[in-house]
């Protein structure tokens, strides 16, 4: 199951690395190796039962007051 996983990340970095590194998209290059390297050790922590932090409760915790102002406004422009 590993084995899959390390071939399929092989087969996207192969895949997407060259054009950022022709383009010379280094910025991208690096925010897309720090996604693809949490992804990928995520998913060897759900092949392996890792007990990994669920970042939904951060985001909730980031996106809550917004989402809570954002429906306040739009309650009070229906009324």
């Amino acid at each position: 199951m590993v084995f899959g996983l390390m071939l399929l990340v092989l087969v996207i970095v192969s895949l997407e690395t060259p054009q950022l590194v022709k383009k010379r998209l280094w910025k991208e290059l690096v925010v897309f190796s720090i996604i693809l390297s949490l992804g990928m050790i995520y998913s060897v922590g759900q092949i392996y039962n890792w007990s990994l932090p669920n970042p939904e409760k951060r985001l909730e915790y980031m996106v809550k007051p917004f989402l809570n102002k954002l429906s306040k406004e739009l309650f009070l422009e229906k009324t």
